[in-house]
């Protein structure tokens, strides 16, 4: 039997590629004719032996322009493997893969298959604050070349999410932990047309119905088929368990089991093979549930489903059908009429990126509640608190303690709180890593974007607090000792979310970071000072820690602040002695200066311009340290 395809109507084809309808409607715009792959394998080490693991064997496939390929296969088999390996991405982690892939029958690049292809992740990384259009827009934004007009721009968004039955949703929020929006099939439908704004000829899809109901996986299914269709696309999705309707929506299957091939060919022939081979399907049966139990090797107790997946596998290898398709893989160059070994896609201007995210950003930044609204309010609160805790001091002996526990506090819990913002660098975080997989955006353009979109709100926070805490706690009442503190605190909280940026970069888990940033900065407190003078501070922390210690530098600098030009009265004792605590040459008059509190703790005078050099410094190091991390990660 002749390798078949089925066209529109389901009717089989032969391996000509010159008769498939769906193709030559189109051939004349069209970049890519035909998308396949030629013994392509993936080995990684085993991690208990470390000996060469196969986990994708000898796999070939062909699909055509306009039509769908599901990758199906029991969890396990190796369906994201084989789809990431196609994409020309990291098949697994320290895998090595081998084979030809190949775009009109030629061999391909990884660039030249992010110029082709669209890569649709399982997880939704869409922006939780950020409307269906706004959404789109920004993603025609970070992949149009400048020489598309807003109009043609507006024009292109309108019409795919108008495609994808989006229209009343246009003006609707994705949806945030908080406020909901999108529901699961329209959130899954936003993320597709996101990736069709740039036009690719080739849509990878990995698990586009996961999470979805059989009537919504209907629904993502037929708006993808409908728009391959229409705009000639070649779609490869790997696809868990569908429904019998989502899975007749698909032109070919490649059915896997172990990284090994099962089928491959047109969905409407798979049963008839299957009956061939001496397994056929029970009448009234789904037929993508019956295949995926035939190889279900999870469900294996005595070894009877594993002996039956290797007679199927080398069934499939000698059949006729796999020699057929071998064929057609290698006849598809001479029938190819187009070459994209210098198929280049236009992109925006350097300087378009970053000023995209940077909108971007600023939208979710005052939208979002999540990212600064929260802490806003939670420092208010704290502020509030320690205003009404650390109340009206006064310039006498018995309030100095206190005074430095209020720098302490204001600064330490101040940098501590920027935890808060773990969670909406994670959702920034998780949009980055799909639109740098699909070559639209680096890290520079992230990390500078994030950086500085956060130093207006960063700057409010530290006003708003001093503006209650400062005034409320009666420190030095005079217009340059305020701002200084407050550039003091708003070096801290740069410092500290620049920290949670750098943690989250290299943690990207939740609570990893959340858990790893909390002990930096518990860290941070106990060497920066103040609960262990440096006097007597261990050497170890001092010189390994303290130094490079930004709550250090600002609990320093602010102290200086307060001290460095008061004086404070001793305590009267019995028989109108004075008791001070802290030498000074006043002392005899009952008083000491705010240098002599300095002492106490090792802390110099005449020095802030280099402390602000130095957190500036620490500040930067963070924020490269981030960048190499997703450089590196790449």
């Amino acid at each position: 039997m002749p390798y078949a395809t089925s066209d529109t109507h389901g009717r089989d084809e032969g391996p000509d590629l010159e008769m498939n309808p769906v193709r030559s409607a189109h051939l004349a715009n069209d970049i890519v004719d035909t998308f396949s792959w030629a013994n392509l394998n993936v080995v990684v080490k085993d991690r208990k032996t470390s000996a060469p693991k196969s986990i994708l064997s000898d796999s070939w496939g062909l699909v055509r322009a306009g039509e769908m390929l599901a990758i199906m296969g029991p969890s396990g088999s190796g369906k994201t493997t084989l789809l990431n390996a196609l994409a020309h991405r990291v098949a697994a982690a320290g895998a090595t893969t081998t084979g030809d892939i190949l775009v009109n029958g030629q061999k391909t690049s990884l660039q030249n298959i992010q110029d082709l292809s669209s890569y649709v992740e399982q997880e939704d990384a869409l922006i939780g604050s950020l409307t269906v259009r706004e959404t789109m827009m920004f993603a025609a934004r970070l992949a149009l070349p400048s020489n598309i007009s807003k109009r043609e721009a507006f024009e292109r968004v309108d019409d795919l999410i108008a495609s994808f039955g989006l229209q009343s949703q246009a003006h609707t929020i994705v949806g945030t932990p908080i406020k909901k929006g999108l529901s699961g099939g329209q959130k899954k439908r936003l993320g597709i047309a996101s990736r069709l704004v740039t036009n690719p000829k080739i849509l990878f899809l990995d698990e586009p119905t996961s999470g979805l109901d059989s009537a919504l996986s209907l629904e993502v299914c037929s708006y993808i088929k409908d728009i391959g269709r229409r705009h000639n696309l070649v779609v490869v999705a790997s696809i868990h368990q569908p429904s019998s309707a989502t899975f007749q929506q698909f032109d070919s299957l490649c059915l896997m089991s172990g990284g090994r091939t099962c089928y491959f060919g047109p969905v409407s022939a798979a049963t008839r093979y299957f009956g061939r081979i001496g397994y056929p399907i029970p009448p009234e049966t789904n037929s993508a549930e019956f295949f995926l139990d035939l190889i279900n090797t999870d469900l294996d107790k005595n070894g009877e489903i594993v002996r039956r997946t290797d007679d199927i596998c080398q069934s499939w290898n000698v059949a006729e059908e796999r020699s057929c398709l071998s064929q057609a893989i290698q006849k598809s160059n001479e029938a190819s009429a187009h070459s994209t070994s210098r198929y280049k896609v236009a992109r925006p201007s350097s300087w378009k990126v970053p000023l995209t995210m940077l909108h971007r950003s600023w939208i979710k930044s005052y939208r979002d509640i999540m990212a600064y609204g929260i802490r806003i309010a939670m420092y208010l609160g704290l502020a509030i608190l320690m205003g009404t805790v650390f109340l009206r001091f006064k310039t006498e002996q018995r309030y100095v303690q206190p005074y430095i526990n209020a720098i302490f506090f204001g600064g330490a819990f101040m940098s501590f709180m920027a935890v808060a913002y773990v969670p909406a660098f994670l959702e920034d975080l998780g949009t980055f890593k799909q639109e740098r997989a699909n070559g639209l955006v680096g890290p520079l353009s992230f990390i500078a974007s994030n950086f500085v979109i956060g130093l207006p709100f960063l700057f409010g926070i530290a006003l708003l607090f001093s503006v209650v805490a400062y005034w409320l706690t009666n420190f030095r009442a005079d217009a340059s000792t305020f701002f200084m503190w407050v550039l003091w605190l708003f070096l801290d909280l740069v410092a500290a979310e620049s920290l949670v940026v750098l943690v989250s970069s290299i943690f990207d888990v939740f609570v990893v970071a959340l858990a790893i940033t909390a002990f930096a900065n518990g860290l941070w407190m106990c060497v920066d000072g103040f609960l262990v003078p440096m006097n007597i501070l261990n050497v170890f922390w001092k010189y390994v820690f303290h130094y490079i210690d930004y709550q250090a530098y600002v609990f320093q600098g602010m102290m200086v602040n307060q001290f460095q030009h008061g004086e404070y009265g001793c305590d009267e004792g019995s028989g109108g002695q004075y008791q001070c605590s802290y030498p000074s040459d006043l002392n005899s008059e009952g008083k000491f200066r705010g240098t002599d509190v300095l002492r106490q703790f090792s802390i110099s005078t005449g020095l802030e311009g280099t402390w602000v050099g130095i957190t500036i410094g620490i500040i930067a190091g963070y924020r490269i340290l981030a960048y190499l991390a997703l450089v590196l990660r790449k």
